[in-house]
């Protein structure tokens, strides 16, 4: 009923900068909190940023003060910018969101495909 599209990872040299978005669409009541979670090999799924519907904001200590989450309801879309990249950022990226679709009475999960993001040195 609700699909999440991901875009913009790729490689980039330590120091650099990627804007990562994620794109809901579907059968869509509500977006509630929107999410950016990341996996590295062997490590355990790292919540990142998240962002609730009124724009109130959340980051991993691991990150704040170089990303940015933010949220254009209108477009359902959630953006990850991400400054100063280090290579312990190499990881997939995944964006969540809970949703509410017409056909149900409260919100279900829905996560992207994951994207990938290595940051050589």
């Amino acid at each position: 009923q609700v699909q999440l599209v991901e875009s913009g990872g790729g490689l980039v040299q330590a120091g650099g900068s990627l804007r990562l978005s994620c794109a809901a669409s579907g059968n869509i009541f509500r977006v509630n909190a929107m999410d950016w979670y990341r996996q590295a090999p062997g490590k355990q799924r790292e919540l990142v940023a998240t962002i609730t519907s009124s724009g109130s904001t959340n980051y991993a200590d691991s990150v704040k003060g170089r990303f940015t989450i933010s949220r254009d309801n209108a477009k359902n879309t959630v953006y990850l910018q991400m400054n100063s990249l280090k290579p312990e950022d190499t990881a997939d990226y995944y964006c969540h969101a809970a949703v509410l679709v017409y056909t149900t009475s409260r919100p279900h999960d829905y996560w992207g495909q994951g994207t990938q993001v290595t940051v050589s040195s």
